[in-house]
């Protein structure tokens, strides 16, 4: 669930590399092949109703409820991020306020870490994993580092207000701080140093901070909502070289994701109802809609983007009620396939699987 006057979530890629030891990902992993996609379906904020789909590419069909199919339980309520790491699969539940530990592959349950103390929910949001570690940001001002082999929570790092979605570049993890549940939205992303594990500083970047994305050449962009009413929403660069901001638009952007010296971003709060494609310079469009043969995508929710491929992945959340629907497109724009989330609605995220 994202911080903010709205319950939206945002979504980034990420890819399972399997392990039989610790969920780390070395640098001489061998290729992997892609067998199929999860979709996380968030489902209606306190239904209980999150999905888990799994699109088959051999198939070419999916299995709605794949892991309540396989574990005869339920996820429970609002997923709001996962992410595949090792050989593991981390499945963020806010309202439940845990964090659901599967089998990458089979989806079979392992273990689920709690964000609950004291009968009061952290609210994680979002996922990140990096060097054996799995951080956790929580709407209650943290990002907790989950050891994965111990599943335990290691250490809570304090950052911001109600922080939502997180990105790695180099060596330094960064924080949307959105303040959204606060009485005054925040405007910043908090740094935390990898090796030390501790905010080194907050960069001040727009009202509202939410999804970021990473480039590499040591930039990250930050999409801000604004506050809804007198700040309108805006587009941010930032160089973490020196963590400056080096470009700020006004432009309404829900999800940003980096591809091929390109950024694909959604319309978000107040934005058009299309995958755009915008310069990495200066944020100008080059392609106003992504989509090149004709299909009607009604609200994107999700995006995603394999980066081996450049297809697209795009969510479809419909009205937020009904059947979500995950479409694929290629790079050009064309459209390769597309699954129901039936009987849940709002797909956030897409991840493949790869073994």
């Amino acid at each position: 669930m994202k911080s903010g006057k709205f319950f939206f979530s945002l979504v980034m890629i990420s890819f399972g590399i399997i392990s039989c030891k610790k969920d780390n990902v070395p640098n001489t992993t061998p290729p992997k092949t892609t067998t199929g996609v999860y979709s996380l379906n968030q489902g209606n904020y306190g239904s209980n109703n999150t999905t888990l789909t799994y699109y088959d590419f051999t198939k070419a069909s999916a299995t709605t409820d794949f892991f309540k199919t396989v574990n005869g339980f339920g996820l429970g309520d609002t997923g709001s991020d996962f992410i595949i790491y090792g050989s593991k699969i981390y499945i963020v539940m806010n309202v439940s306020g845990n964090v659901a530990v599967a089998d990458a592959v089979t989806a079979k349950y392992i273990d689920t870490i709690s964000f609950t103390a004291g009968g009061t929910n952290k609210g994680p949001e979002n996922i990140a994993s990096y060097g054996g570690k799995v951080f956790v940001s929580s709407t209650d001002g943290t990002v907790s580092v989950i050891d994965t082999t111990t599943l335990a929570i290691e250490k809570s790092i304090t950052v911001g207000e109600n922080p939502a979605q997180m990105i790695i570049s180099g060596s330094n993890l960064y924080v949307s701080n959105t303040g959204g549940f606060s009485a005054q939205f925040d405007s910043t992303v908090s740094v935390i140093d990898l090796t030390t594990l501790t905010e080194t500083r907050k960069i001040t970047v727009g009202i509202n901070p939410g999804c970021i994305a990473a480039d590499n050449a040591g930039n990250i962009y930050v999409a801000c909502t604004g506050d809804y009413s007198t700040v309108a929403p805006s587009l941010v660069k930032v160089n973490t070289n020196n963590n400056t901001v080096t470009k700020s638009a006004d432009t309404a952007v829900g999800t940003v994701r980096y591809y091929n010296n390109n950024l694909f971003v959604t319309g978000g709060y107040l934005g058009i109802a299309y995958v755009r494609v915008l310069s990495t310079t200066d944020f100008s469009a080059i392609k106003s809609n992504f989509i090149s043969d004709g299909t009607l995508i009604t609200t994107p929710y999700a995006l995603d983007i394999d980066p081996s491929t450049g297809d697209v992945y795009v969510g479809d959340s419909k009205d937020y009620v009904s059947s979500g629907e995950i479409f694929c497109f290629d790079k050009n724009g064309n459209k390769k396939f597309s699954f129901s989330t039936s009987p849940t609605a709002s797909p956030v995220k897409t991840v493949l699987i790869q073994h």
